[in-house]
């Protein structure tokens, strides 16, 4: 039926249009709570970086996504389209409730959790070990992040105010901040695209390529039409942040993200960026960190991939029943 197909991809676009309005905040956050980028700036480098990210490396974390948690590609044709539809819809759901309420997620632990949820209710196998080590990288990733912050911020700042004249720091902050930001968008695109297109490959609707270029646009409609709530919270919310701060979570968050994409494992730039404004918050004294919204943060961030599974077991379920 091509009813099947066509509902796929609304329900891939309607993903990364919830990625898009999430994790935008990952890369020019910082940015714009430091006061050296307008909204409009980061919104642009955001979308043009992240697609070029998504087109050159997206095929890795794509493979894992589409195919290493329930193998989409051994199953039923018509069952693995049913299966892409309500892992999409079930964690693009989850996500646009946590980006009504400001809160940066994982939509790599979202779509997970959303293709294991929708295994089980089909009893379809499930490469618990992939999923396991999975978990294991999300519990890492922000604890890495901020390790790798902590240590770079007052190495940076020393060199940064010894080498820079003191008329040509917030030009020079201004440029390392946009050339942080590139770097994190493309590597966000690189690892996040695969929590849009990784089910449409899987279930096989669509190439890599085809289903990336998709998947790309869709992240750019989120970033564009609905991408400042959270960056309010990631930007202004944790902690003050000043511009060298900014651009030393970028570089950690990005730095962290890359070795996890080069080995074809989908992380959550969400974690990684947040654990690095944490990292350079600590570095200052704990007193500069909002440990209310931290305790938010977790909280979402535990609940996600249970939540996702729920909502696809019930929307796959769903449909079973009403199919006959």
């Amino acid at each position: 039926m091509i009813i099947i197909p066509i509902l796929i991809v609304a329900a891939g676009i309607f993903m990364g249009w919830n990625i898009g309005a999430n994790d935008a905040a990952n890369c020019v956050g910082a940015d714009i709570g430091s006061r050296r980028m307008t909204v409009r700036e980061g919104i642009i480098i955001t979308c043009l970086f992240s697609f070029l990210g998504a087109l050159i490396f997206g095929s890795k974390v794509i493979k894992t996504v589409g195919k290493g948690v329930v193998p989409l590609d051994k199953l039923d044709p018509q069952l693995a389209m049913l299966v892409a539809l309500s892992a999409c819809f079930g964690a693009g759901i989850w996500v646009l409730l946590a980006t009504y309420k400001r809160i940066p997620v994982s939509t790599s632990h979202s779509i997970v959790g959303a293709v294991a949820g929708v295994g089980l209710a089909i009893l379809a196998p499930i490469y618990w070990k992939k999923i396991g080590e999975i978990f294991l990288s999300w519990i890492l990733t922000p604890f890495g992040s901020g390790l790798i912050a902590f240590v770079f911020y007052p190495i940076i700042r020393r060199i940064f105010f010894s080498l820079v004249p003191r008329r040509l720091e917030s030009i020079t902050t201004r440029w390392l901040l946009i050339l942080s930001s590139i770097y994190l968008a493309f590597t966000w695109g690189a690892n996040d695209v695969a929590n849009v297109t990784g089910v449409m490959v899987g279930s096989g609707i669509f190439s890599v390529f085809w289903a990336t270029v998709i998947g790309g646009l869709a992240i750019v409609f989120g970033v564009t039409t609905w991408g400042y709530k959270v960056i309010e919270t990631v930007g202004f919310r944790i902690t003050h942040l000043l511009p060298i701060m900014g651009f030393v979570a970028e570089l950690a968050s990005a730095v962290n993200v890359q070795v996890y994409t080069q080995f074809g494992i989908p992380v959550s730039t969400s974690h990684s960026m947040v654990g690095a404004v944490i990292g350079v918050g600590f570095a200052r004294g704990i007193r500069a960190v909002n440990k209310m919204i931290i305790r938010d943060m977790v909280v979402a961030w535990s609940l996600t991939p249970f939540m996702s599974g729920v909502i696809s077991f019930l929307i796959m379920k769903g449909i079973l029943f009403f199919s006959g």
